[in-house]
């Protein structure tokens, strides 16, 4: 099972009454909760790991987790709230209000990490759940935890408005980023960070992804680098492309066995590029329409 750490929320969508009237519709969402959906949608075994609440949202999140076969019992349940965020458009453009003060995500505790069982074969990192204290420092931990046991990716998928404190945050990411075998970045996360393909290498990550929009995937071990085309798509919007596509890549690595870390650091590049075409052609479906609304396998 390839098990996905970190959050899931309700995006509150703005939409508009038959009677004129300004309204909210209720998505269920999250980087990390996405990349589970969309593992569980292209056949890989998956699963989620995060707090999940008894509330009605809650209950939403688990319906929405059985549909796309991913298997949540790892996650701990309790009475607080999930959270909420909000987004309202001006010009165009996306603002967020997030409502995730004392919220059964947000309060992970240490205490509520499993024991892995020996079916999990990679854990999955990344979005704002890294972000914020208690949650994001109980997955660095079982990052650190976990290390060397079995695959590590992360997704740091940035997002410097939300970030409160750039020290600590900085200081999580430099301890969880040498942990990983796989790491997934953009172009604006890897200034954001000052780093390059070249240094994560260095620092003992096997595969280094770089997200270049239109451009495509340019991908990196130890001794080589390719670049994957992105496929076609006529693009609606661009709400977890990225999140689809690190499932695609991990669902990739899963079916050709390459989802262990001596296989990784074993294997050529030509041998990991299936995976990472399997991320992009995901990943063009998503984009072709609205929302996060991962592919299943029989629509590639």
């Amino acid at each position: 099972m390839i098990l996905c750490c970190g959050e899931a929320l309700i995006d509150m969508l703005p939409r508009e009454t038959t009677a004129g009237e300004p309204a909210f519709a209720p998505l269920s969402g999250g980087a990390v909760f996405n990349t589970a959906i969309a593992l569980g949608r292209l056949g890989a075994p998956s699963g989620y790991f995060g707090g999940l609440s008894t509330d009605l949202f809650g209950s939403q999140l688990c319906a929405s987790l059985d549909h796309s076969q991913v298997d949540y019992s790892l996650s701990p349940r309790s009475e607080r709230p999930t959270t909420l965020a909000f987004v309202t458009l001006t010009d165009g453009q996306a603002k967020y209000a997030f409502y995730d003060e004392m919220t059964a995500g947000r309060l992970l505790a240490v205490q509520d990490l499993p024991e892995m069982h020996d079916t999990v074969s990679a854990l999955f990192f990344g979005g704002i759940s890294l972000v914020s204290e208690p949650a994001a420092d109980t997955y660095a931990m079982l990052c650190q935890r976990e290390k060397g046991s079995r695959v590590v990716m992360i997704d740091p998928n940035i997002r410097p408005d939300f970030i409160k404190d750039e020290a600590a945050y900085r200081n999580r990411l430099g301890a969880m980023l040498p942990c990983a075998d796989i790491v997934k970045v953009s172009d604006e996360d890897m200034e954001w960070l000052g780093t390059t393909p070249g240094d994560l290498i260095a620092a003992g990550t096997a595969l280094v992804l770089v997200t270049r929009g239109a451009e495509g995937v340019d991908a990196t071990t130890a001794t080589e680098t390719l670049r994957v085309p992105a496929t076609k798509a006529t693009v609606i919007d661009t709400v977890g492309a990225g999140d689809t596509f690190n499932a695609g890549l991990l669902a990739g690595l899963a079916r050709d066995g390459l989802l262990t870390r001596d296989a990784l650091r074993g294997a050529p590049l030509d041998a990991l590029k299936p995976a990472v075409e399997l991320g992009a052609r995901a990943a063009a479906v998503t984009v072709s329409r609205a929302g996060a609304n991962p592919p299943w396998l029989n629509e590639l």
